[in-house]
């Protein structure tokens, strides 16, 4: 399976420049498209800095490759073998958006969805062909962390699952293929994990930087190496059995959002975004956070790349 000579992403928000950038890179003609033309103006500055990411990765590199930024639907869809959604978390806007996209496309062309958590069968009912539409979830930033979550539909053929799985194969990625749970796999994971340390925050059992460095020094270091299901191994099943025979009854399982969140986020203190959320910041300090945690991400991929 080889890229897709022509690709479109559709939503050139927070995922469209890096995703169009991996695609680019790989020798696809890529036509990112948004309503906005503001919001294309700022995407041309987020692929140009996600491309020169990958380079810094060394991401294999093929020739032919090429992003345009177009505000002309029927234009960015000419000719599209694969087209990925990558508009806001709304069901209904994703229905009406996808049911527009048939209307452009072959039908052999495969139609994707970035969704993080949607049911792709939810989403599909507006579709007149969902045979051809499956979930294809980037994690964020997607030009730096290259695993994608394939999730099929109850109506999505095995054929497309295949074809977006060699297309991912092909640009380099690691494809995950999963049945359809609300939130896919790797969010319930780290929702789970966000669920517990909220609580012991909350709690007043460790103060929020010690939280931070706990995990980034303790679970993130280990798991970055190997999986959780080598690490029961290598830990022993015996005794993940006696520790969690008297530690998971004490876990977390609260369904319902933690107040400390609920708390600032109804105060308007939203994160990086509004300069305030778990952390206080200025603007200074964003550009500076978000510079170093591409500059790891960068690294840990090289490091993991050569294991």
């Amino acid at each position: 399976m080889s890229v897709p000579k022509v690709a479109a992403v559709i939503g050139a928000g927070t995922m469209g420049p890096g995703m169009a950038a991996v695609l680019a890179r790989a020798g696809s003609d890529v036509r990112l498209y948004d309503i906005s033309d503001e919001i294309l103006e700022r995407a041309k500055g987020g692929y140009q800095m996600a491309a020169g990411a990958l380079d810094r990765v060394e991401a294999p590199s093929a020739p032919g490759g090429s992003v345009t930024f177009s505000s002309d639907l029927a234009a960015a869809l000419a000719g599209a073998e694969l087209v990925l959604e990558a508009i806001p978390e709304k069901l209904d806007l994703k229905r009406e958006v996808t049911a527009q996209l048939e209307e452009h496309l072959e039908q052999d062309a495969i139609i994707a969805s970035n969704t993080s958590g949607i049911p792709i069968t939810q989403i599909a009912t507006a579709l007149k062909h969902p045979a051809r539409f499956a979930g294809m979830h980037w994690s964020n930033p997607p030009h730096l962390i290259p695993m994608i979550e394939v999730v099929p539909g109850e109506q999505t053929s095995a054929a497309t699952t295949e074809k977006i799985v060699g297309i991912i194969g092909a640009f380099g990625y690691e494809a995950v293929t999963e049945k359809e749970v609300p939130g896919f796999v790797e969010n319930r994971i780290l929702y789970a994990i966000l669920r517990e340390c909220l609580s012991l925050v909350q709690r007043g059992v460790v103060s929020e930087a010690d939280m931070d460095t706990c995990v980034k020094w303790g679970i993130g270091y280990k798991l970055a190496v190997i999986g959780p299901m080598r690490l029961l191994d290598m830990a022993g099943l015996d005794i993940y059995s006696s520790v969690a025979s008297y530690l998971n009854p004490d876990l977390s399982a609260s369904g319902e959002v933690p107040e400390m969140i609920r708390e600032k986020a109804d105060a308007g203190q939203l994160g990086m975004k509004t300069l305030g959320g778990i952390y206080p910041y200025t603007a200074e300090q964003v550009a500076e956070r978000r510079a170093e945690i591409a500059k790891g991400l960068i690294a840990v991929r090289k490091t993991l790349s050569s294991l």
